[in-house]
């Protein structure tokens, strides 16, 4: 998906080097010098730009065809936000979030507002290529994305009160319409909104727009005076947007008949970043989203106060007189004197004495090769203005009366923005004593000197000509020592929130020096964080980091073991002599949402999956028999594989993570449920002792008759029916979320790992989304859906279910993939953030009963896999694939993929007669087949002879 950036000339050619993007994604250019285009024009220029340079034979019409766009509108003057002016506001820093999970330091506000575009792009019909947005914005949504008409022109808005809408672009629609655009407005008067609000909805524009071909071609058309060749200005929100809709303000006969949608962005929050004050306003408002106010009010958890400090160094005591202060890419040294309402950018490290007032901000530019220019400006100051006009400000007071208390005379101009009042300095002193006769010591002398001898600046010039790169690296040089400062700190700080991957190589990149491990006495999620932190630092530094990853991984073990570790279990015969307990499970699919389930991502970040039991050739699969025994021992048997083991100790029992093992499952889960001295609430010498206390031995025969390695949560739903049979021989009446959870410690004793979604799949019938919140104790609510889409014989002929005769088990992926969530990768987390979105869009397409979109998501679902691991889909399995595709909606590999079953759907019954055909010519190997699945009505069943 291509993206094309409009941004300040002097931005253009660096900007590749500076975010270390790759240029064949990432098209740059900015507004012809001097040429004022507008927003539409703006879009044009920087359409043609790119035509011309990937493509410049082609048609604008074939070209807009070819892919996928998103054009950020980012650059401009930045006159209410001088110190991100020669860099872009779009490349503002912007602080970690307290909140958030993945995050880096290095984030800034182009990384943030990107991901909800792309997603937004992804969601598009395909004949909508173009995304329009603004690159001072950060926009966020909390739920998941509607589905995107197939209109010309698609605008997303936000519900708000009036006194906000007053301020931008206005969707009025009618009551009885209101997804479609009547008419819009321009920064409405209140007046004129209360007039309408009887008969009308209204929602604010937030700047997203997407556009068919043919819209942007009409676009373009009227961005061109009438020689059609020379580029005017014209606006996208005040002259195109008021051309379309039912009822428009603007006639236009084409316009007028392109086809608009009006879509509300679901849970929708909009932040500017236009002015110094939206620059604190906005990043506090995120930083305090998500505090409880209850907690507030019981002093657990502090607002964020109103100071940000990044990439910076500062040897200031900061208090609650210095509210509304940012300071980025600086250094703040020991005789400043602070107040409040600054913000300080780009100071070097010096030595001065400078007292700021109130509402006086620093920016220091950095131009050739050495030297410095001093800007210093008001918070509020808009740098519009003719200099001799006493409403232009200059540090929030008339520029006149600055300059004839320094007694000093400006160039004239008719605009303070192109004004020559910046100086030129030659070294960090006279930086400092500039700065000190500019902003508070009208007498100092020496400065006034500095002042005048010194080349002079405007603030167009400093965006033109400032020495990005220079600024770039001091900026690094200061996130160098924030390294270490949080690692200092790390018990207490953000650390642990941030992308540990990245981190790690900034650690190493940096030669910065591993800190000590955590105390015990800090939770444990942060303790399994450190230790593989300090694993994935030694890895990159070519040492051995076995025992640290190992320390995570046991970590997680013993916290979940520990949620029961109370809970002791008192193991009594509940049957008859001649009593055999049966206990018999489904599979599952899993639809959507997969991986959300795995520890420790649903630990923290809690899990969403859709998920189905089916049966397989008419059976459940998974088979458990329980029977009493006249010895006092345990027999434990395999019918599929053909196994037997007796066992006749407790060291026999607890050997239940032995690689290879057939009876690993039912000797962990007889340990659950009391038949080894650490889960047993009574105390015996021995296994035989316990047992004749019991009554009797026990026979355990499992029947597994389907293949190792499915993807059909074969292990999982197996340990779970062991334990179901175990409890009700045992007396324990453990119900089903109780056997799911213990399947989850279960699987942590094998040292196998996994979810919960696997146990929960079969054990609960039917086509279900499942859901569980942050904690160690993951018990999953329950939300079942219709059968409608599996049961009806127009839809049941066409889920099909392959099995490819290629083998794989989990445990290797899981790892690799739960390593990231221990890091807290942004890629991995980013992808399952996104999961469990992904999950509720299939919960809605389900409970609408729509087959295709169902069948498309399930597409999606495999997609997603797919980045999360590469090896999910083998050339094997590709190779299958291949022969099918085309007749069908969806398709994927259940769990964690490499290989085991295919699950397809097919577009319709024709088609999956189509699949069944190929298939059959097209064999993998002998042991490839189709297998017939319906519905599991009852799940995990438990009866008794």
């Amino acid at each position: 998906m291509k993206k094309l950036l409009s941004l300040p000339p002097n931005l253009v050619d660096c900007f590749h080097k500076i975010e270390n993007v790759d240029s064949r994604e990432w098209f740059c250019t900015s507004d012809p010098k001097g040429a004022r285009l507008g927003s539409g024009g703006g879009t044009t220029w920087l359409l043609e730009s790119c035509r011309e340079r990937e493509a410049g034979d082609s048609s604008i019409v074939d070209w807009l065809s070819m892919e996928k766009r998103i054009l950020l509108h980012a650059g401009g003057q930045s006159r209410r936000l001088p110190g991100y002016a020669p860099s872009g506001k779009v490349l503002t820093p912007i602080p970690v979030f307290r909140w958030a999970r993945g995050q880096k330091l290095s984030q800034n506000l182009l990384s943030l507002q990107l991901p909800l575009y792309e997603k937004i792009m992804q969601k598009a019909p395909d004949t909508l290529h173009t995304l329009i947005a603004s690159g001072d914005v950060y926009i966020r949504n909390r739920e998941p994305l509607q589905d995107i008409p197939d209109v010309d022109v698609v605008c997303y808005g936000m519900w708000v009160e009036p006194g906000l809408a007053v301020n931008h672009g206005v969707f009025v629609s009618s009551r009885k319409s209101s997804g479609k655009l009547d008419f819009m407005l321009q920064k409405p008067s209140l007046e004129e909104l209360g007039q309408l609000a009887g008969s009308h909805l209204f929602l604010m524009d937030i700047g997203i727009w997407l556009l068919s071909d043919r819209a942007v071609e009409l676009l373009m058309k009227r961005s061109y005076k009438s020689d059609g060749e020379t580029l005017k200005f014209y606006d996208l929100y005040s002259e195109f947007g008021l051309a379309l809709g039912a009822n428009p303000k603007i006639p236009d006969p084409e316009l007028n008949k392109l086809t608009v949608a009006i879509l509300p962005l679901p849970g929708g929050e909009f932040y500017h970043y236009g002015t110094s004050r939206e620059l604190i306003s906005s990043t506090l408002a995120i930083q305090n989203l998500v505090i409880d106010q209850r907690a507030i009010m019981q002093r657990k958890i502090k607002p964020h106060p109103a100071m940000f400090v990044q990439n910076a160094e500062i040897h200031q005591k900061l208090t609650v007189n210095n509210s509304e202060l940012w300071v980025e890419n600086s250094y703040v040294g020991p005789y400043w004197i602070l107040n409040n309402k600054h913000i300080i950018t780009g100071v070097p490290v010096n030595n001065w004495k400078l007292r700021l007032p109130e509402g006086v901000c620093v920016d220091v530019v950095p131009v050739n090769e050495t030297d410095y220019v001093a800007r210093p400006y008001g918070f509020n100051d808009a740098f519009k203005g003719n200099p001799a006009d006493i409403s232009t400000l200059f540090m929030g007071h008339p520029v006149s009366e600055w300059a004839s208390e320094r007694n000093v005379q400006l160039p004239e101009c008719e605009d303070i923005q192109n004004a020559l009042i910046f100086p030129v300095c030659k070294s960090v002193d006279d930086l400092g004593i500039v700065l000190r006769w500019m902003i508070s010591e009208s007498d100092l002398e020496k400065g006034r000197n500095i002042w005048e001898s010194a080349q002079k600046m405007s603030a167009n010039e400093l965006s033109d000509k400032a020495n990005l790169l220079r600024l770039i690296f001091q900026r690094e040089a200061f996130r160098k020592k924030d390294w270490s400062m949080l690692a200092a700190n790390h018990e207490k700080s953000v650390f642990y929130q941030l992308d540990l991957a990245d981190a790690a190589e900034e650690f190493v990149k940096n030669n910065i020096a591993l800190p000590e491990p955590l105390s015990e006495n800090v939770s444990l999620m942060k303790q399994i964080h450190d230790h593989m932190f300090r694993a994935r630092i030694l890895q990159l530094s070519g040492k051995n980091y076995s025992d640290e990853q190992q320390k995570a991984f046991s970590l997680l073990r013993d916290g979940l073991i520990g949620s029961i570790a109370d809970n002791k279990q008192t193991p009594c015969l509940n049957v008859y002599r001649d009593q055999i307990v049966w206990g018999r499970s489904p599979v599952r699919i899993d639809l959507a949402g997969g991986w959300t389930d795995t520890p420790p991502y649903c630990m923290y970040s809690g899990g969403n999956v859709v998920n189905v039991a089916i049966e397989l050739n008419g059976q459940p699969p998974l088979q458990v028999y329980v029977k009493p025994s006249k010895a006092y021992n345990i027999i434990l048997r395999s019918i599929d594989l053909g196994a037997m083991e007796c066992i006749t100790s407790w060291d026999e029992l607890k050997n239940y993570n032995k690689v290879g093992s057939p009876f690993s499952i039912p000797k962990a889960a007889l340990a659950l449920a009391g038949f080894i001295p650490e889960f047993a609430a009574e105390r015996y010498s021995s296994l035989e002792e316990q047992l004749k206390s019991f009554g009797c031995g026990l026979e355990v025969t499992l029947l597994a008759a389907i293949p190792a390695g499915s993807g059909l949560g074969t292990s999982s739903i197996l340990a779970a029916t062991v334990l179901g049979a175990i409890s009700d021989f045992c007396g324990l009446a453990w119900d089903k979320s109780e056997i799911g959870n213990r399947t989850l410690i279960l699987e942590q004793l094998l040292t196998t790992g996994g979810g919960w979604q696997d146990q929960y799949g079969g054990i609960l019938h039917g086509l279900k989304l499942l859901q569980t919140g942050e904690g160690f104790i993951q018990s999953p609510k329950v939300r079942w859906l219709p059968d409608y889409l599996f049961t009806e014989p127009e839809f049941q002929a066409c889920h099909l279910l392959y099995y490819t005769g290629i083998t794989r088990t989990a445990k290797d992926i899981l790892a690799e993939i739960v390593r990231g969530m221990f890091l807290n990768s942004s890629v991995h987390l980013t992808l399952l953030s996104e999961m469990k979105e992904h999950a509720l869009d299939m919960y809605e397409a389900i409970q609408r009963g729509d087959f295709k979109t169902y069948g498309n998501l399930v597409g999606k679902t495999w997609e997603q896999n797919k980045a999360l691991d590469s090896g999910t889909n083998p050339l094997a399995v590709e190779q299958i694939i291949n022969q099918v595709k085309d007749y069908t909606l969806g398709y994927k590999l259940p769990g964690a993929g490499g290989g085991g079953y295919l699950y397809m759907v097919a577009k319709d019954p024709e088609a999956a007669l189509q699949i069944r055909k190929v298939l059959a010519t097209f064999s993998q190997n002998q042991n490839a087949r189709f297998v017939e699945m319906n519905l599991s009505t009852k799940g995990l069943q438990v009866s008794r002879s």
